[in-house]
């Protein structure tokens, strides 16, 4: 179809030049031709003049995704030369070292925007944000088998409806073998030196987040001889990192009792004996309350929630639920301990963070010094023209005396 028929408005037209990869849906969008998922259109200012060649999704509300400013065919040529050259910034770019487990392709930051493809030890994880890509997924799986030769490639899908499935997801299988050989359930992957299980098949995640890599492996310097309290601990990933570097006390809560048990399947892998250390299941706000009346005291209390998380007696959401666990946890924290806060959260800025950290100190009248401040590694790259692209927020926190 010619590029006259998928004409964009003003305000597209600016955000295109500005260098942002995503159309939203508009009035001008609806008087498009109709298309299917995955078709190649040609993007064309009001005068018909040729922008760049776009991914059609036609039922999200991104409905067109830009691949590339030039005319092109999304062809196993094309493909490859993009999965080049996302592998070319992790060997450049990336400390990798004694890590088998990061992200290849990270959607718009790879030019490959709704895509995504992870490592995990000798298998590929694939996840498509929206409906373009699907038509491509053997071509995505061949080009991947060819460039780099893996035991198996997955695909873990994404349900629309995460909020909801949160409590239930941990048992039912999302991951699919798209080509090669199916992977044990938990495979065993490397991260800075220190042993991880993740599942391909189960779970909406694989139990390993990913673009925490180099916070936990920092986390690391600084909790010898410490107590450290781990909220929303999830699958024990920055416990275990805590404990092998020599943090005295490690305490995981977490609302999930399978989530607790892989945590503990994950010291043991690292041979850390997890009866020297303490594991609550537990709502992390009545947790707290409940370790303050016990007169408990930690050096460094780190707090990792979801941007979203429903338990049966609760719901915890980013805006405002950060100030009141941050008012909660700072009683708990010792003088010039480190209290650290993170978010992953896409429609929370990093001001915008800071202000919650600031509500929840004021709330405890306790005084916070931002002593630090980082994101997402090297293997999560973003455009600069494309903020959305910077979520994680990792905010290393001092209580004053």
């Amino acid at each position: 179809m010619h590029a006259s028929e998928w004409k964009i408005g003003a305000e597209s037209v600016r955000m295109l030049e500005l260098g942002h990869p995503w159309i939203i849906a508009d009035t001008y969008t609806k008087r498009w031709p109709t298309g299917q998922a995955g078709q190649l259109i040609e993007l064309a200012d009001g005068q018909g003049r040729f922008l760049a060649t776009a991914l059609l999704d036609p039922q999200d509300r991104i409905v067109a995704r830009v691949l590339s400013r030039e005319r092109m065919r999304l062809d196993r040529a094309w493909l490859t030369k993009r999965l080049q050259a996302a592998l070319e910034l992790r060997h450049g770019h990336a400390d990798l070292g004694d890590t088998t487990a990061y992200r290849l392709v990270n959607a718009e930051g790879d030019g490959l925007p709704g895509l995504t493809v992870d490592r995990y030890g000798d298998y590929l994880m694939v996840q498509i944000y929206c409906a373009g890509w699907r038509p491509y997924l053997k071509l995505v799986t061949q080009a991947l088998g060819d460039l780099l030769a893996p035991q198996g490639i997955y695909e873990k899908s994404r349900p629309q409806k995460t909020r909801e499935l949160e409590a239930v997801s941990d048992t039912k299988s999302y991951g699919r073998l798209l080509a090669g050989t199916a992977a044990p359930q938990r495979l065993e992957v490397r991260e800075n030196g220190l042993l991880f299980l993740v599942s391909l098949e189960q779970g909406l995640n694989t139990g390993l987040f990913l673009d925490q890599r180099k916070n936990r492996r920092d986390l690391m310097s600084r909790v010898s001889g410490k107590r450290v309290l781990n909220l929303f601990a999830y699958t024990g990933a920055f416990s275990v990192a805590a404990a092998s570097a020599g943090a005295v006390q490690v305490t995981s809560v977490d609302a999930s009792p399978g989530y607790t048990e892989w945590a503990k399947a994950n010291f043991g892998l690292n041979r850390l004996n997890p009866k020297r250390h303490e594991f609550i299941v537990g709502d992390c706000q009545k947790v707290l309350a409940d370790l303050g009346s016990r007169g408990c005291r930690y050096d460094v209390v780190l707090m990792d929630p979801p941007s979203f998380s429903t338990t049966a007696k609760s719901r915890f959401t980013t805006r405002g639920g950060t100030s009141d666990l941050v008012a909660a946890a700072l009683p708990l924290l010792s003088a010039n301990g480190l209290l650290i806060a993170s978010s992953n959260h896409q429609k929370v800025d990093t001001a915008e963070y800071l202000k919650e950290l600031r509500r929840g100190a004021l709330q405890a009248g306790s005084d916070l010094r931002v002593v630090g401040l980082a994101g997402q590694p090297e293997d999560f790259p973003y455009p600069v023209t494309f903020p959305e692209g910077r979520y994680l927020k990792y905010a290393l926190c001092v209580k004053g005396s």
